[in-house]
């Protein structure tokens, strides 16, 4: 049953979608390494890149001069997709973006909250909710842009419970979303069990799995707990066994993530977001596993 309805609310097509995520670099140096990056990706095809957008004052510009480099570099061809954030952002600042990304021949954006900066204790901005921004967009843009948005199946750490987080989502899919992200996750019946959910509430576009290979226990364990996603406890004594060994803790999460994703594509999932942390050897090296390319 939980099969025939994740494949019925899901499903995008015989062929996975698969897609990576980049950050915005602060410094020259790693914007030269991000242009060598995206260049040997390219090779693998994937449907399009994104970059975020930090929460920051000058996240937006950093996100517009990445994807305005990009662009340079990698030809009209290739799909990008720049990340939007509800924080700090007017009417105006996102009309002005929306002018920019314009003229760089984007049409495809990935749109969220994003998290309060450190330090920052009220919202400021236009938009307190992701779908205000969403349906902002939406009649800016008309249907010339691809909207995405996040998902948490192991719901939002904000949320306050898993039926609010939900009603959020919808609310984001009602307002225009095309398609969404979800938070990196590594327990696939959370997946399951959303997509389920939202698809008796009638939401049924495309949710794509996001996929963060494992390198590093102790950064794996802070970025989790910042973004409120579980470590199953097998996993997390294993790899806390591994942490003083490097190779033999990526070659065991290269594993890990491998059977995580083909899982989800067994499921029916409509394909694979990376995120990348503007490293390549870790996505690669799954993505080989799978026969991706």
């Amino acid at each position: 049953m939980a099969f025939a309805l994740l494949s019925t609310a899901v499903m995008a097509g015989p062929r996975p979608i698969v897609s990576l995520e980049f950050f915005a670099p602060k410094t020259p140096e790693g914007s030269s390494r991000l242009r060598l990056l995206s260049a040997g990706f390219g090779a693998l095809a994937p449907a399009y890149f994104s970059v975020t957008c930090a929460t920051d004052e000058a996240g937006p510009d950093r996100t517009l001069r990445t994807v305005r480099e990009l662009r340079a570099h990698l030809g009209p061809a290739v799909d990008l997709a720049p990340h939007f954030t509800c924080v700090g952002s007017s009417r105006d600042s996102v009309r002005r973006l929306l002018d920019a990304y314009r003229s760089l021949d984007v049409r495809h954006v990935v749109l969220i909250r994003g998290d309060l900066p450190a330090g920052m204790r009220e919202w400021a901005g236009d938009f307190p909710h992701a779908s205000d921004l969403v349906a902002f967009v939406r009649r800016e843009a008309g249907d010339q842009l691809r909207i995405e948005v996040a998902a948490h199946p192991e719901f939002h750490p904000d949320a306050p419970s898993a039926d609010d987080d939900l009603a959020s989502f919808k609310r984001k899919a009602d307002a225009g979303a095309a398609s969404a992200l979800t938070q990196y996750f590594y327990n696939a019946d959370a997946y399951v069990h959303f997509v389920e959910s939202c698809s008796r509430l009638g939401v049924t576009l495309p949710i794509v799995p996001g996929i963060m290979p494992i390198t590093s226990f102790e950064r794996l364990a802070r970025f989790s707990a910042a973004a409120g996603v579980e470590i199953p406890r097998w996993l997390h004594r294993r790899l806390e066994g591994l942490a003083h060994d490097p190779q033999s803790l990526q070659a065991f999460g290269a594993d890990v993530v491998t059977r995580l994703c083909q899982r989800l594509l067994e499921l029916g999932a409509p394909g694979l977001h990376f995120y990348t942390m503007n490293s390549a050897e870790p996505v690669r090296m799954i993505w080989t596993r799978l026969g991706l390319g």
